[in-house]
């Protein structure tokens, strides 16, 4: 299979494709404010097989979320750019950092999380999902995704 997306981090030593549609796409506050050293980050889930490493080796490194659990951060380790997210709790999916993608003028998330955390100037948009944390599930995340392709 061909992919259908691509992606790689800022200085380019580290490329990777996705072989399947993305799963659900939302943005969310907390941790990813760190991360990204700005109000929020968004997080793209598609099926962990679906994602090829084309160039490079990223670092990873292992951290507890607000929600309590366990996460795997992969990131570049010359430029030091976040690329993907793998949580503990669902070892079918990998969280891919979308503003990595190559082509990034199709994302429109369906979801925030953890709202609670956000900046006090962030309007949240009332006709997507909006969660004070971590949802029970991600049905409704992906549900919403789907309906949108």
């Amino acid at each position: 299979m061909t992919a259908l997306y691509t992606g790689g981090c800022q200085c380019g030593s580290i490329r990777y494709e996705i072989r399947s549609q993305p799963l659900t796409l939302y943005g969310h506050c907390t941790e990813c404010q760190k991360q990204s050293s700005s109000a929020f980050g968004m997080s793209m889930a598609v099926p962990r097989e679906a994602v090829i490493i084309r160039q490079g080796q990223p670092k990873e490194w292992s951290r507890v979320s607000n929600s309590g659990r366990q996460v795997t951060c992969s990131f570049c380790g010359e430029c030091g750019t976040r690329l993907f997210h793998s949580p503990a709790r669902n070892p079918q999916i990998i969280n891919v950092k979308p503003g990595t993608l190559d082509d990034t003028r199709w994302l429109q998330p369906v979801a925030n999380l953890w709202t609670r955390s956000a900046q006090k100037w962030v309007v949240l948009n009332e006709q997507m999902l909006n969660y004070d944390e971590q949802p029970p599930d991600f049905s409704q995340l992906f549900e919403r995704f789907r309906d949108r392709q």
